[in-house]
C-alpha cells in the first residue's frame, strides 16, 4: 500500500465487471490492468512497486505498459490539492475499468464529477487531425473580417504566438475582438498585420486560482494542463522517442486468460505477508 492518501484511486462511473473488461488490449496490459483492477484503493502504483508485485515483467516492460494502459483511457496520474489552508498534495493514479477518452478525463479532472455519457461516446480524433484552440482561433480571424483571412500555413506560423494569448485567460471572443477592431481600409499582408497584433496587444499575465488538481503525464509526469496531454502523454512522450508504437502488437487474452490472470492475483493477494 502507498503512503495514506495516495496511489491508486477507483475513477466513478465504471461499467460493472465483465469478462471481457481487457480483451482488447495486448497480452501484458491485459495482464497488469486485471492486476491494478483488482488491487484496492491506496494500493501503490509506482513502476518499481508494480514490477515488483508480479513475476513476469520488469520496470521497464511495466512503465511502457502503463503509457499504453494511458492512451487506450485506462488510468490517469494527478496531483491533488488536499489541504486549502496550507497547500499540501497527494499524487494518485486513476484507473478505470471502462476505457474513457480524453475527453472524459479532462471534465473529470476539472470538476471531479463523472460526465455525461455522451461526453464520453465518441473516441478523441487522432492528434493529426485535431486543431488546437490558438490555431481555431486564428483560422475564425477571417470569418470575423475577411481582411484578416489566413492560410493554414500562416494559421500555423502564428500558432504559438495566439497560444500565448489564450494561456494568459483571453476568451476566443476577446481574441477576435482585439484582433479585429479599428482595421485599416486594406490589409496587404494578413499575416504580417496579425503578427504585429499578436506582440504589440500581448495582454499582461493574469495571476490563476491554484487548481485542486494537476494531471501529469503518464510517462515523464511533467505536470501538464489536461487539453495539452492526449492518452496522458504529453507532446515529448508522444514523440518518437518516447513510446514505441512500431513494436508489433502483442496477441489478445482471450476472457479465458483475463480470468486466469486475475485467480492468481487474487490468490497472490490472499497469501502475502503483511508488513
Amino acid at each position: 500500500m502507498a503512503s495514506p492518501g495516495y496511489g491508486k484511486q477507483s475513477a466513478p462511473g465504471q461499467l460493472p465487471p465483465a469478462a471481457d473488461d481487457f480483451t482488447h488490449l495486448p497480452v501484458r496490459e491485459a495482464y497488469l490492468a486485471s492486476l491494478i483492477n483488482n488491487l484496492p484503493d491506496g494500493a501503490a502504483m509506482d513502476v518499481k512497486t508494480l514490477a515488483a508485485y508480479q513475476p513476469l515483467f520488469g520496470q521497464m516492460a511495466v512503465r511502457t505498459a502503463l503509457n499504453r494502459l494511458s492512451t487506450a483511457g485506462h488510468l490517469r496520474r494527478v496531483r491533488e490539492r488536499v489541504n486549502a489552508d496550507r497547500p499540501q498534495w497527494v499524487f494518485r493514479t486513476y484507473f478505470s475499468r471502462t476505457p474513457r477518452s480524453d475527453a472524459w478525463w479532462n471534465h473529470f479532472i476539472a470538476t471531479g464529477d463523472s460526465p455525461k455519457e455522451s461526453t464520453d461516446a465518441a473516441p478523441d480524433p487522432p492528434e493529426e487531425r485535431r486543431a488546437s484552440p490558438a490555431y481555431t482561433a486564428l483560422a475564425g480571424l477571417g470569418v470575423a473580417d475577411a481582411r484578416l483571412a489566413l492560410s493554414a500555413a500562416d494559421c500555423a506560423a502564428l500558432e504559438p504566438l495566439a497560444a500565448e494569448w489564450l494561456d494568459r485567460g483571453t476568451t476566443l471572443a476577446l481574441f477576435t475582438a482585439a484582433l479585429t477592431a479599428n482595421l485599416p481600409p486594406d490589409v496587404h499582408s494578413p499575416a504580417g498585420f496579425t503578427r504585429r497584433r499578436l506582440i504589440d496587444k500581448l495582454p499582461p499575465e493574469r495571476p490563476h486560482p491554484q487548481p485542486a488538481r494537476i494531471v501529469e503525464c503518464t510517462d515523464c509526469r511533467t505536470p501538464c494542463r489536461p487539453e495539452a496531454l492526449l492518452g496522458g502523454l504529453c507532446r515529448a512522450c508522444r514523440s518518437p522517442g518516447g513510446i514505441n508504437r512500431s513494436a508489433p502488437p502483442s496477441p489478445r487474452l482471450s476472457p479465458a486468460a483475463v480470468h486466469r490472470h486475475a485467480a492468481r492475483i487474487r490468490q497472490a493477494l490472499s497469501t502475502a505477508p503483511r508488513s
